[in-house]
């Protein structure tokens, strides 16, 4: 599954396959991300940066020179000029909050079926997507980013 968030709201989700291999995300990411950022101003995605997290799909040197075309010098991955690290203080609000609370709607009770999995995903994502959720998410970062400076870039959950 495959999700973005942009000036607080949620972009997606894409539901991929789960063989994901290099061909399939870079297919993923030239026919199927510029429908799903269609409505973004063309001045904000100029400006807007993509980060992946270092799946194996996300490292396949297409998908970089892909990246690093489409979004120069502003995207983040493994081992690229902006490299996010492995073991970095969660910063990403889509960690630190999306999939949690997806996850939590999702599976509130017992699902029966792969069509119901993949409604309620959506409902949820719709669920979490909305103003009073973008707001907590953007209260949460700030927290978060202050409390990262605080301790120097150190892991800092435990001290929220």
């Amino acid at each position: 599954m495959w999700t973005g968030i942009l000036n607080g709201q949620i972009i997606g989700p894409f539901e991929l396959p789960d063989a994901l291999n290099g061909e399939v995300y870079l297919d993923f990411l030239q026919n199927h991300l510029p429908s799903l950022l269609e409505d973004v101003p063309l001045n904000i995605y100029r400006e807007m940066w993509f980060q992946q997290d270092g799946c194996p799909a996300h490292y396949v040197r297409s998908v970089r020179d892909y990246l690093g075309e489409e979004f120069p010098g502003r995207w983040i991955g493994r081992s690229v000029p902006f490299s996010w690290p492995a073991r970095s203080p969660n910063l990403n609000p889509l960690n630190f909050f999306y999939w949690g609370a997806v996850k939590e709607k999702v599976y509130s009770k017992a699902i029966e079926s792969e069509f119901e999995l993949r409604q309620r995903t959506a409902e949820a994502a719709e669920f979490v997507n909305n103003g009073r959720f973008a707001r907590k998410i953007a209260r949460s970062l700030l927290k978060r980013c202050r409390a990262c400076i605080a301790v120097e870039g150190r892991h800092f959950e435990h001290l929220l």
